[in-house]
């Protein structure tokens, strides 16, 4: 992996057993800007493509697939806990429900945000944290998230998503 691709896709977002990428707030009219100002400078583009990262969220968290998956190019690339889905079709089909339906329960901050736009290209990384419960089991991980957006005609579509997470320690 180049030193270019490391650094636009290091970091972001929640995968808990294999869960989801989970940085929306539970409630979907909460001030997101609010959840990320300890740690975010967005402006111009870059705000507004973090803008469809959140709102992709809030549709997970709504349970909501059909409006998430219209956030994503059909060619979006998705990487979570060491795989990969090669398209919308193929997160449509394995992940996205799962994570919609962890999503609903769960509990999920940004803790700091950053990110930039350069043209119809721009990317938004976030760190969390993700508090919920899958298979009977506490979750408590610190996540991490990169997105990577396109300006289409239909305004900016996620990519690339790239998620990963580990266990909290008890100093978080």
């Amino acid at each position: 992996m180049t030193h270019r691709l490391r650094f636009l896709a290091a970091g972001l977002a929640a995968i808990a057993f294999n869960t989801l990428p989970a940085l929306a707030s539970a409630h979907p009219d909460a001030p997101r800007a609010a959840e990320a100002s300890a740690g975010s400078a967005l402006t111009g583009a870059a705000a507004e493509a973090a803008q469809v990262v959140d709102a992709f969220h809030a549709a997970l968290k709504a349970g909501d697939a059909a409006k998430a998956a219209s956030l994503m190019a059909d060619t979006a690339v998705i990487y979570e806990a060491g795989g990969v889905e090669r398209s919308k079709a193929d997160y449509a089909a394995g992940h996205l429900a799962r994570d919609a339906a962890f999503l609903k329960t769960a509990s999920a901050s940004v803790e700091r945000r950053t990110g930039g736009a350069h043209g119809d290209l721009a990317w938004v990384a976030s760190e969390g944290r993700l508090k919920g419960e899958a298979d009977g089991k506490a979750i408590d991980r610190i996540t991490t998230e990169t997105m990577i957006l396109s300006k289409t005609p239909l305004g900016w579509r996620i990519t690339h998503a790239h998620w990963s997470s580990r266990a909290a320690s008890a100093a978080h």
